[in-house]
C-alpha cells in the first residue's frame, strides 16, 4: 500500500509518519515540496504518486490570525480538500481528512454528534466546514474525522504552554468555561492507522460503504481549567514549577479575534460501533505523554 502523507511536520503528521510506516511505502511531503494555498499545483503531483492512501494531516490552524487572513485560510482548509478529494476519486485512492469541533458554535450543553448542524463562530470554523462540504460533494471513499484540542509535547500546544507558563508565573489563570475532548495526536495517528490497516488487502473497496464524516477524539471531556491542572499533576519536572496557585478564570476575561465555541465536546459513539476502534480517556492519553 501505497500511502502520501501531506504535512508530516505538523503535530499530527509527525506522529502519522511513524505509525503508518507499517503499512507500506509512506511518500511523507510538506512545505514547501506542497503548498495547499495552491491547490491548483496538487493534481500533477498526486497522479504521479498515484498513492492508495492520501492522508491529509495539513491545515492552518491559527485560529485568531485567520480572521485577517481569510483567504489563506480558505485556500487551505476550504479548497484544497476538495481538489484532493476529485483527485482520490481520479485514481480510486482514500482520502483521509481531519475537521474540528470548531464547527460547532458551543451552544448545545452536550457532545455533538455528526448529525448536529454546524455552525461555526470564527473564519476557521467555517473554513474548515466548508473543506468537509467540499470533500463530501465528491462523494467518492472518503473519513472525515472531527477532532478536538489536538495537543503533542514536540510541537507548540497547550500542554507545552501549560508548562511553559508554569515555570514563570506564581499564579497562572486558565478558563473553565470552555469544554471539548483533549487529544494526543499519536494516540489520533495510532488509531487511524489501526483502522487502515484493518481495510489493508484493498482500502477503497473495502472502506466504500464505511465512508463519511465521524468524531474521533479523546474520550471523555474537560474544561481547560481541569485540563491545566491535570497537566500540572503529571510534570515530571514538578520541582521548576513556579506556580503556587491555579486559578479559573472566564472566557470573556482574555478577548481574542476569534470567538471560541464553550462547549464543543464530541461524542465518538458512531465511529467506535463502526470501526471496533476508539480513543481512550483523555486522562490516560495525557499520562502517557507526559512521561518524558
Amino acid at each position: 500500500m501505497r500511502i502520501l502523507l501531506l504535512g508530516h511536520l505538523g503535530q499530527l503528521g509527525w506522529e502519522a509518519r511513524r505509525s503508518l510506516a507499517c503499512l507500506g511505502e509512506i511518500i511523507a511531503l510538506d512545505y514547501p515540496q506542497i503548498d495547499l494555498s495552491q491547490p491548483q499545483t496538487l493534481p500533477p503531483l498526486i497522479r504521479e504518486i498515484r498513492p492508495h492512501i492520501i492522508y491529509n494531516a495539513t491545515a492552518y490552524t491559527a485560529v485568531d490570525k485567520a480572521e485577517q487572513e481569510r483567504h489563506l485560510a480558505e485556500q487551505i482548509n476550504a479548497v484544497a480538500p476538495g481538489v484532493l478529494a476529485e483527485c482520490a476519486r481520479e485514481i480510486r485512492a482514500v482520502l483521509i481528512h481531519f475537521s474540528t469541533d470548531y464547527v460547532f458554535d458551543g451552544n448545545k450543553g452536550t457532545p455533538y454528534t455528526e448529525t448536529d448542524p454546524p455552525n461555526p463562530l470564527n473564519v476557521y470554523g467555517k473554513t474548515k466546514w466548508q473543506g468537509e462540504q467540499a470533500v463530501q460533494a465528491v462523494d467518492d471513499v472518503y473519513l472525515i474525522f472531527r477532532t478536538s484540542w489536538v495537543y503533542s509535547l514536540r510541537r507548540d500546544s497547550f500542554v507545552t504552554k501549560v508548562l511553559e507558563w508554569s515555570r514563570k508565573q506564581e499564579v497562572l489563570r486558565v478558563v473553565d468555561d470552555q469544554i471539548g475532548n483533549p487529544t494526543w495526536a499519536r494516540m489520533l495517528a495510532e488509531v487511524t492507522a489501526n483502522l487502515l490497516s484493518c481495510h489493508r488487502d484493498d482500502p477503497y473497496t473495502q472502506l466504500h460503504e464505511k465512508r463519511g464524516l465521524y468524531h474521533l477524539a479523546g474520550k471523555g471531556w474537560a474544561s481547560r481549567f481541569e485540563w491545566a491542572q491535570a497537566i500540572l499533576a503529571l510534570d515530571s519536572e514538578h520541582e521548576q514549577q513556579a506556580t503556587r496557585q491555579l486559578l479559573p478564570a472566564r472566557t470573556k476575561e482574555f478577548p481574542t479575534p476569534a470567538r471560541r465555541p464553550l462547549f464543543s465536546a464530541l461524542d465518538c459513539t458512531r465511529f467506535e460501533q463502526t470501526f471496533n476502534l476508539s480513543l481512550p480517556p483523555w486522562r490516560e492519553a495525557l499520562a502517557l505523554a507526559m512521561q518524558r
